[in-house]
């Protein structure tokens, strides 16, 4: 296992095209998902967060593609900051064969942190910032039924 944060994601029939591998769109949603996973364990419940006032937009995604992904395979899926502005951050995101280690994918998604009610652009509070810095080695969050030993 690498030591960024990794959620594992099971590849479903439907998320694939007709050549029989991921369809390339499906992996924005991956991101999405992983995203919203390495977020939760660095900063806490998404409601927490708006409730405070904070919320954050995505500005800019570009993917790079290795290699493909299909049906039922296990794809896990690192996340780690990469950059991090006053009111931007980006993360590195990036897609391997959990059984086979073959590179998939890697993407970069950056972020500016906006205020939940009217979505002004505003600084990344210090806190935030903090434990956007450290993420989240080691933790993993199995969505595709591997077994985590």
């Amino acid at each position: 296992m690498r030591d960024e944060f990794c959620h594992l994601l099971r590849v479903r029939y439907s998320e694939c095209d007709a050549q029989k591998v991921v369809f390339n769109g499906r992996y924005v949603d991956y991101i999405d998902i992983a995203v919203t996973e390495f977020l939760r364990v660095i900063w806490g419940n998404y409601d927490d967060m708006l409730s405070k006032g904070i919320d954050s937009q995505v500005v800019k995604l570009s993917i790079n593609w290795k290699a493909p992904a299909h049906f039922d395979d296990v794809i896990a899926i690192t996340v780690k900051s990469i950059r991090i502005g006053s009111s931007s951050y980006t993360l590195q995101v990036d897609f391997y064969n959990h059984k086979t280690a073959v590179d998939i994918a890697s993407a970069e998604i950056t972020y500016v942190m906006v205020s939940a009610g009217d979505h002004k652009k505003m600084e990344i509070p210090k806190d935030m910032r903090k434990k956007l810095a450290e993420g989240s080695p080691g933790t993993r969050i199995d969505h595709a039924g591997v077994d985590s030993t």
